[in-house]
């Protein structure tokens, strides 16, 4: 397994190996990587083959945290990540740094943003303003320098990877987009990065958000039900954990994001909820 820290590396390495026909399966993370992550790299490989190459980045993008969010604390472990990806048969991690992402930034003002104008407005794109523009600018870079064929992001970010795939379709990136299913504990709860930061209480607790989507479910299950009376419900439902925190929850079509008066089977949930104070988000087709 190659360690790759400049960009422009990167980016010499990924040409060599388009030259010689070579498929790149992609997998962009945030490190602190876990079973989900790991997952992704599998699901890149089968895209690729044994003849292709997989790559996993590893950089925590400042520009999609606002300055009152958890950049500094964001769980970081390179000498962990390094040993899963070599593990997990990754052929490349690439660790850029701020510096090779963001030239300039400080000095000149780094002024060139992606920015996606219509999925990007609500949920997390409204609890966190700007977030969807570091994200989008990112990972434009990132297949930049990567230049992949296939890219694997994973379902429990589902907004993000409808922001992806439209950024993808719009601007003309040459890649397929590949989103994979969420792997969860063994009772329910998303596998996350943050999670770490959960003590033994707040852990039992962040299930509610499984749960949640279970009693989502069960509720359309027979009959349509008012999205207003079900968010309500919902509310009173998670709220009933001490510790938690609704932020948003959402019903909406799963193709262009647009909200639903009415909840019914097909339907995509997402939602948000603080539980002590660490936000994690989960989603689902009901």
């Amino acid at each position: 397994m190659r360690i790759v820290s400049k960009a422009a590396a990167m980016q010499k390495l990924a040409q060599q190996w388009k030259r010689r026909g070579v498929r790149i399966g992609f997998v962009p993370t945030m490190g602190y990587l876990h079973a989900g992550h790991l997952s992704l790299v599998r699901e890149a490989r089968k895209r690729v083959g044994k003849t292709g190459k997989v790559v996993v980045s590893i950089y925590v993008n400042p520009t999609q945290f606002a300055p009152t969010e958890d950049l500094a604390k964001y769980p970081r472990d390179l000498k962990r990540d390094l040993k899963l990806c070599r593990e997990a048969g990754v052929d490349v991690v690439f660790t850029p740094s701020d510096a090779g992402i963001y030239p300039g930034k400080s000095e000149n003002g780094f002024s060139t943003y992606v920015v996606e104008g219509k999925l990007s407005q609500t949920m997390e794109g409204a609890s966190r303003p700007m977030h969807f523009r570091g994200v989008t600018t990112v990972v434009a870079k990132l297949f930049n320098f990567v230049l992949p064929e296939v890219a694997v992001f994973g379902q429990k970010d589902f907004q993000q990877a409808a922001i992806i795939k439209r950024m993808v379709a719009d601007l003309n990136f040459p890649v397929k987009m590949i989103v994979a299913p969420t792997l969860r504990e063994a009772d329910g709860l998303a596998m996350s990065s943050r999670n770490k930061f959960l003590d033994v209480e707040q852990r039992a607790q962040a299930v509610i958000l499984f749960h949640a989507l279970r009693a989502a479910s069960l509720a359309v299950k027979r009959k349509p039900v008012s999205a207003a009376r079900l968010k309500a419900d919902l509310k009173e439902f998670i709220t009933a954990a001490p510790l938690a925190r609704l932020d948003y929850v959402e019903f909406f079509n799963p193709e262009a994001l647009a909200p639903v008066a009415q909840v019914e089977r097909g339907v995509q949930m997402a939602l948000a909820v603080f539980v002590g104070k660490t936000r994690l988000i989960d989603n689902a087709s009901l």
